[in-house]
């Protein structure tokens, strides 16, 4: 414990840049928060159809592990953010992520452009299914692929 408290510490300077950031409320659908702006800033959407989404994205240096790679943390997110875009219905709330699998099975450093896609593979009234694969635009190395289980909404029949 005493190692990780160590680790934690903030120097002086970075308390001082820390309390300079102003960071503004989040409205939502006006304005992008400090999250979107963090985690997804960079992601290009390439392709929309019914059913699919697929985007590229270029690994950053803020969501790089030490060792240099795409952090598994960022690939869970990634791959909860394509895999809920692919079943959003345009005026209605995003859906809930009820259930995430992931296999990691590459790594993606620094500069890497990722090709992400997602698709629909099944709906049942509000429940819906999605697979998401994470690629190496360049190689075509799997980086990682995950099944996505989300619930929300449905359209109105009337």
């Amino acid at each position: 414990m005493d190692k990780a408290n160590e680790r934690l510490k903030v120097t002086e300077e970075e308390a001082e840049i820390v309390s300079r950031l102003t960071i503004h409320p989040h409205r939502v659908g006006v304005d992008s928060s400090f999250y979107e702006d963090f985690a997804l800033r960079g992601i290009r959407v390439d392709r929309v159809e019914p059913g699919l989404v697929s985007c590229t994205f270029k690994v950053p240096p803020r969501l790089t592990d030490k060792n240099g790679n795409l952090a598994n943390g960022a690939i869970a997110n990634l791959i909860d953010e394509v895999g809920g875009a692919v079943v959003h219905v345009e005026g209605l709330p995003m859906n809930v992520s009820v259930d995430m699998s992931i296999s990691f099975v590459s790594t993606a450093k620094l500069n890497d452009e990722l090709e992400i896609t997602s698709r629909v593979l099944g709906q049942r009234g509000g429940y819906s299914g999605t697979i998401v694969l994470m690629r190496n635009k360049a190689t075509g190395e799997v980086i990682a692929e995950g099944r996505h289980s989300l619930f929300g909404r449905q359209h109105s029949k009337m």
